[in-house]
């Protein structure tokens, strides 16, 4: 059963059923146009460098695999195990930005990623 309130599940049925399965990606798509234009930040893609569209085509499959393992990984797990370990993903960041960007974290963010690593500990792994 969904939760969630009913004005939020009757907008996303009318997506749905007005655009199909892609609605709601469609309406966000949609909704950023309408702000990007409005803030005058619009720019057409043909002001992309060949950069731009290969980060963006990276992107996009990082994006596409990584939804693939997380929904795979619920099919295989239980939800408050996978989600969890999926929030470790802050802590890699986090790492990788000491290690390749010279970033340094003061105590209390170092504090509050160990908390996250320790919360993922306690709900990820059964004992």
């Amino acid at each position: 059963m969904d939760n969630r309130p009913v004005g939020t599940r009757q907008a996303r049925d009318l997506l749905r059923v007005a655009f199909g399965p892609s609605g709601i990606a469609l309406a966000i798509i949609a909704a950023l146009v309408l702000f990007l234009s409005y803030t005058g930040k619009w720019q057409g893609i043909g002001s992309f460098s060949a950069k731009n569209w290969i980060f963006l085509v990276l992107s996009g499959l990082a994006t596409g695999a990584s939804w693939l393992a997380y929904f795979k990984a619920l099919q295989m797990g239980e939800a408050y195990q996978v989600a969890p370990v999926d929030k470790l993903s802050l802590v890699l960041v986090a790492v990788l930005a000491v290690v390749f960007l010279g970033e340094r974290p003061n105590l209390r963010e170092w504090l509050g990623l160990a908390m996250i690593s320790g919360g993922v500990w306690v709900l990820a792994f059964k004992r």
